[in-house]
Formats: structure tokens, C-alpha cells, sequence
């Protein structure tokens, strides 16, 4: 099942996960763009989104407001779908209108692949970036062992090119897989030191000694953080 948190409250845009795109509320947008991979639920806070998810015909649930991160409304969601612990969900925030199904089965395929791999918490993916997209420090940068999995991940430029100029990085992408009994685990686990430093929940995983597998995806999308975004989005993508 593929989950999609969508929180109305947004310190830098208000009422995003709702906002017109193209003549449809980006939530919604999100949603149909991954509907042919798998099931789709939206995970809210909100009765209005839970009303506008019901005109389009999309699955919603209410999840408490109090939830400090988006994988804690996924896995209550996960809850109230009475989705067993061996079964996959797949987070796509709800920022993600231009998403790709493509990207999006990567991820659900890799998580099978390592459902069975208790040191396996989670998987997710990157695409390549170059140099100054990674001086970016919105833009997450992730470095992996040879096995694919994340070392670390970090708002910094990752790996420091300390003798030579490199324009080769990995921008991680925010797209989530793992089996229900592994998000349980994951939300169970106290917040660590690295995760507040760089506010990234994922460095949580790594903190405690569990894996991260990454699949290199190609990906023209990217989230919707600001007005300004959406409108960069726009001018790249012709709905």
C-alpha cells in the first residue's frame, strides 16, 4: 500500500498539500500519479483534506494531529488499514505531484527484495545531482557503500571533494518502503542526536545500527516546499 501523509499545516507554505495544481489539489495530484503502482491512502489531519479526498474518489483516514513526522501518521494509518506486519507500505509525501510511477515501483520492488532482511529497516532512493544543486542545504545528499546502502545522509555536501573537483553527488529523494513490522520499529525508537542536528528522520535508522538500501532512480520531480517552488515545477511540467 502506498501511504501519503498529508499534513495542512506547513511552516514555510500553509495549506500546500491542497493547493491547485494544474486545476488539481496537489495531494490529489500526488495520488493519481502513483495510483497504477499499488493501493493509495491518504494519511491527514484534516477534515477538509478528508473531504476533498472523498470527491476524488481517493481513499483517506484521519490520524491524530499530534504526530511530530509524517512516518508516525503513516504507521497509524498503516493501523487503521489492519495492514499485517509482513505487508509493504510505501511513503510518498504529498508534496510529490510530478512523482513518477516508475520511481515509486523501484522503491516498492526494492523493499521486497530486503523484506525478509531484519537489518534491513528501510529502503529509499537518490538521483544523481551535480555540484551546485548538492551546495544546496534543502537539497538531502546521501552516500552509500558498495552494497547500496546509505553510510550516511546529510544537508551538507557529502562526499567533501578535498582533492578534486567532483559534480557527481547523490540527492536523496523522500520516498520511504518498508514492511508494517519494521515501521513499527522505527517509530518505536527514541530520537538520536544526529536527527535533530540535521533534522532528518532517517539518520535515526542508521543511529541505531539498522540499514538503509538505496536504488539510483531518474527523476525529474522534486518536492514543493514553497510558492516558488510550484511555479519552478510548473514551467518544468506540462499537465
Amino acid at each position: 500500500m502506498i501511504i501519503i501523509p498529508a499534513r495542512i499545516g506547513s511552516s514555510r507554505f500553509r495549506g500546500k498539500v491542497l493547493v491547485d495544481v494544474a486545476g488539481v489539489p496537489m495531494v490529489i495530484r500526488t495520488a493519481q500519479a502513483v495510483a497504477d503502482v499499488d493501493e493509495v491512502l491518504i494519511a491527514t489531519d484534516a477534515q477538509e483534506v478528508m473531504e476533498v479526498a472523498a470527491k476524488w474518489g481517493i481513499k483517506a483516514v484521519m490520524t491524530d494531529e499530534r504526530h511530530q513526522s509524517g512516518t508516525d501518521r503513516v504507521f497509524e494509518a498503516a493501523h487503521k488499514a489492519g495492514l499485517d506486519e509482513t505487508d509493504v507500505v510505501i511513503n510518498v509525501q504529498a508534496d510529490e505531484p510530478f512523482i513518477e510511477a516508475d520511481v515509486v515501483d523501484a522503491v516498492r520492488k526494492l523493499t521486497l527484495k530486503h523484506a525478509e532482511d531484519p537489518s534491513v529497516m528501510m529502503c529509499s532512493c537518490y538521483k544523481i545531482i551535480d555540484s551546485p544543486f548538492a551546495d544546496d542545504p534543502n537539497i538531502v545528499k546521501t552516500v552509500t557503500d558498495e552494497n547500496g546502502m546509505a553510510l550516511y545522509f546529510s544537508r551538507a555536501k557529502i562526499p567533501f571533494p578535498r582533492d578534486r573537483h567532483s559534480n557527481r553527488y547523490k540527492g536523496h529523494i523522500g520516498i520511504y518502503g518498508y514492511t508494517v513490522g519494521d515501521l513499527k520499529r522505527f517509530c518505536a525508537l527514541e530520537s538520536t542526536t544526529l536527527e535533530k542536528i540535521e533534522k532528518l528522520e532517517q539518520l535515526r535508522a542508521l543511529s541505531y545500527g539498522y540499514k538503509i538500501a538505496l536504488q539510483e532512480v531518474e527523476t525529474e520531480s522534486f518536492g514543493i516546499d514553497t510558492p516558488e517552488d510550484l511555479e519552478r515545477a510548473l514551467r518544468i511540467h506540462t499537465l
